[in-house]
């Protein structure tokens, strides 16, 4: 299916890059969201195991004790708990992996494209051949991250300005991470060299980088609060109700369904919101790029040329 291209390989400041990315978001969003539920079906189902383990092992754990669990000894909910918590610390990483892969390879799939429909199968195969590199750069990521940390805790004893200054560290680390990873995929870079042409775009254009990622969050966080918004006052209702009628929320079958479910639709939202947050940086390298190496603008002057 043919769609108006938004061409993303252009100069754009910050204000033009959040525009942007509206737009991107609002034309493709469904399409995504068809490619993100064919290869998450498994890990959503994964989450709902995991959801039902953490809400049965909390609700167990903090019932027994005083006496309104079904058995007094929280030992086994305790289990439940902790094999809950593995399990959506190993979903997460699995998850995040993947549709931050994803996000990436459908950017420059849809940009490569020029408005055809983007193909799922590419989409994945992409992913596949460049996995070993993937894996790679997640790992380097995580490590250099523990370091970003530490130096923030560090800084932000400093009062104010070193909470302002740690805030700003960590925009500066997603940016850098986001557009490496761009770049890696991208121009088919080796995992070392994409971190250097990540740093290369950011402290060049550090400030717009921050901003852009800034208030694109901010705003990404409302929407998810938004869509939130409505089972959260839904759940509200029924808890207000069942304690109004006198229903033991710790031991009703309904109310542990009513909560799993709650718990899974917070964890898959916050999986989407992963890749839409690369979005942002898909958005900003294309930008960025274009206004270090000026190809599209290269390309479309050779055209004009070739045609006259």
């Amino acid at each position: 299916m043919q769609h108006k291209h938004i061409q993303l390989k252009q100069q754009r400041d910050v204000g033009e890059m959040i525009t942007t990315y509206f737009e991107f978001f609002k034309q493709n969003f469904k399409p995504f969201l068809n490619i993100f539920i064919s290869y998450n079906g498994i890990f959503i189902l994964g989450f709902l195991g995991v959801s039902y383990l953490l809400v049965t092992g909390f609700v167990g754990a903090f019932s027994a004790p005083t006496g309104f669990g079904i058995e007094n000894d929280p030992s086994n909910y305790i289990a439940f708990l902790v094999a809950g918590s593995l399990g959506f610390l190993l979903l997460f990483l699995i998850t995040a992996i993947l549709n931050y892969s994803l996000a990436a390879v459908y950017m420059i799939q849809y940009e490569a494209n020029k408005g055809e429909a983007v193909d799922k199968r590419k989409v994945w195969e992409v992913v596949k051949q460049n996995l070993g590199k993937i894996a790679l750069f997640i790992v380097l990521m995580m490590l250099m991250y523990i370091g970003v940390m530490v130096v923030g805790v560090i800084i932000s004893f400093i009062p104010l300005l070193g909470t302002f200054a740690y805030y700003i560290m960590i925009l500066a680390y997603t940016s850098w991470m986001g557009l490496s990873f761009m770049a890696m995929i991208n121009d088919n870079k080796e995992v070392t060299d994409a971190f250097g042409e990540g740093w290369k775009l950011l402290r060049k254009f550090f400030w717009k980088s921050v901003l852009s990622n800034l208030v694109i969050g901010m705003l990404l966080g409302i929407l998810m609060m938004v869509v939130l918004m409505v089972p959260g006052i839904l759940i509200g209702i029924y808890a207000f109700h069942s304690l109004d009628t006198g229903v033991d929320l710790a031991n009703s079958p309904v109310s542990n369904v009513v909560w799993t479910l709650a718990l899974s639709l917070v964890l898959i939202l916050y999986t989407i919101n992963q890749s839409l947050a690369q979005f942002v940086n898909g958005i900003l390298y294309y930008s960025l790029h274009e206004e270090t190496y000026n190809e599209a603008t290269r390309e479309r002057i050779d055209n004009i040329g070739a045609g006259e």
